[in-house]
């Protein structure tokens, strides 16, 4: 039985006095999500990071928002695993769609950071999803099949088990839309099927989250399905009590 997992994605939202403020409320909530055996977490800015460290609930996860695969060197404006790792984070997202959109992250780049994650005994959180012309064109399952075999290309099954991936439909991303959680499901279920096709049954253990407009409103919906294992969050998750709600009803 794979664990739910719920995580938030703050973006370019919060100062750390902001991110503290949030990290002494939620604590709570972290102790709700604990006693229903839910893994909960947010991934601040970088320079909030060490900040909700030093204030959260211990069993809080804290991911990064991305990482270069490099551990230094002449890339400015990046930030390493090593100094990840020095502040007490072991979780990074990888290839949201607003990196690959904005900063031309390719699916190529997210495996050389996944590997360097999973060398580092890090948790990548991996992102895929498909435009809306894509969506309308049919061609979804084709569009991210590829992500996922690039993304997971040269991994053995034990470190594809380490992987957690994040369906996001970009065009439900902050524009109100949401897929229907049968749709979200139909692809959640491909993105299985493909990990089986390339590592067997590990890919049964492998978690897949949904994210695109998830809210308090629709998260329980979705848990209902089969296949998905959790959601990846942004809006909803920037205050204690909408972070709250969500866990509230993830559980239901």
């Amino acid at each position: 039985m794979r664990k739910k997992l719920l995580l938030g994605n703050w973006k370019m939202n919060k100062t750390p006095e902001e991110a503290k403020a949030f990290a002494l409320a939620s604590k709570d909530v972290v102790d709700f999500a604990l006693a229903h055996n839910v893994d909960i977490g947010v991934a601040p800015t970088f320079v909030c990071l060490a900040t909700v460290l030093e204030n959260r609930h211990p069993g809080l996860i804290v991911s990064a928002q991305n990482v270069n695969e490099h551990d230094h060197g002449a890339y400015t404006g990046e930030i390493s695993i090593p100094m990840l790792k020095a502040v007490g984070v072991d979780w990074a997202i990888i290839g949201h769609s607003e990196r690959r959109e904005y900063n031309g992250e390719t699916s190529e780049k997210c495996n050389e950071k996944i590997k360097a994650l999973l060398a580092a005994n890090m948790t990548p959180v991996y992102c895929c999803g498909e435009s809306l012309e894509t969506y309308e064109k049919g061609e979804t399952n084709a569009f991210v099949k590829k992500q996922i075999e690039a993304g997971f290309a040269g991994l053995n099954a034990e470190e594809a088990k380490k992987v957690v991936v994040a369906y996001e439909p970009i065009w439900a991303i902050g524009t109100g839309k949401s897929a229907t959680k049968e749709t979200a499901e139909a692809t959640v279920g491909f993105v299985r099927a493909t990990l089986r096709e390339m590592f067997g049954e590990a890919a049964e253990e492998i978690r897949i989250l949904y994210g695109g407009s998830v809210k308090p409103n629709n998260i329980a919906e979705y848990m209902e399905e089969p296949d998905i294992d959790g959601a990846l969050v942004g809006g909803a998750s920037l205050e204690p009590d909408s972070f709250r709600a969500l866990i509230e009803n993830l559980v239901k």
